[in-house]
């Protein structure tokens, strides 16, 4: 195994790009040095990026939006009070991945790019709007968070690419998010179906948003009739009822031992009601 330290994004894409064998990128590394150890994998290139300058910071964008480098722990965007603030939906998410110890190293890009479609952190990510900013052999470019994810432990980068930063976008006025997720036990489970909500207020009335659920299909996916179902409403019993429903028709789980099709399909209502309930109250200025 070849093991490479590059000082910039463009030397890493240029070094995935001229390798012959398997190639695995090290930011975090819960995923990929567990995978390793297991046997899973063996990686012929494994490519540190923690040496490239900026990828531990949590930067405000000229936007106003954030900046998240590809290194940053779950540990410090918990830590981080003005990112969380503006959106606590996706820290939360980050904040469900694994033990304390696993919190101080595993990252947002680490949780994107494993692929799972159970991944905690990433339907809030999706709800948000957020993008990811792509270090290729033929430059940079942006693509949605939405689009990375092609099916469980695949993504949709291309040969030589690496994500070099998330980009959350201003949070402006009167929004909120939440996310919630279903596990058999309390502490470090897999989520058995997860649901992400953000959305923004006009007076009392929802003007914008974007429901995302994981688990529940082989990619976490964005459902826009779950968003169309609260949009125009102040969040009544009608509106929640048609919001579980769209929710629901949006799954296409699997059985398998830690939950049938039908609990499942049902939990994403459950959580999805929950959820877009919570992500009201934040966009009301509830601070729970």
């Amino acid at each position: 195994m070849r093991y490479h330290t590059p000082s910039s994004f463009e030397d890493a894409a240029r070094l995935a790009a001229q390798a012959q064998g398997l190639t695995r990128f090290l930011a975090g590394g819960t995923d990929v040095l567990v995978q390793m150890r297991a046997g899973m994998v063996q990686p012929d290139d494994l490519i540190d990026l923690k040496k490239i300058p900026g990828v531990g910071d949590i930067t405000r964008t000229d936007e106003g939006g954030w900046r998240i480098g590809v290194a940053v722990p779950g540990a410090a965007l918990s830590a981080h009070d003005a990112l969380r603030a503006e959106w606590p939906g996706v820290v939360e998410g980050m904040d469900l991945v694994g033990s304390v110890q696993i919190q101080g190293r595993a990252t947002l890009t680490g949780n994107l790019c494993n692929g799972s479609p159970a991944a905690d952190s990433v339907p809030g990510l999706v709800a948000a709007g957020a993008t990811v900013e792509i270090t290729g052999p033929e430059g940079t470019r942006t693509a949605p968070v939405a689009e990375i994810p092609a099916g469980p432990g695949k993504t949709s980068l291309q040969a030589g690419e690496v994500i070099s930063a998330i980009l959350l976008p201003p949070r402006g006025a009167h929004g909120g998010d939440a996310y919630l997720r279903f596990i058999p036990r309390t502490e470090m489970d897999i989520a058995v179906v997860g649901c992400a909500v953000n959305l923004r207020l006009s007076g009392d009335t929802v003007a914008e948003a974007q429901v995302a659920l994981g688990a529940v299909a082989p990619v976490i996916r964005l459902v826009p009739e779950a968003a169309e179902a609260i949009i125009g409403t102040t969040l009544d019993e009608a509106a929640l009822q048609a919001l579980d429903a769209a929710a629901r028709a949006a799954c296409s789980p699997i059985d398998d031992k830690r939950g049938t099709v039908a609990f499942r399909t049902e939990v994403a209502g459950v959580l999805a009601r929950r959820a877009a309930l919570i992500a009201y109250g934040r966009a009301k200025g509830d601070t729970a």
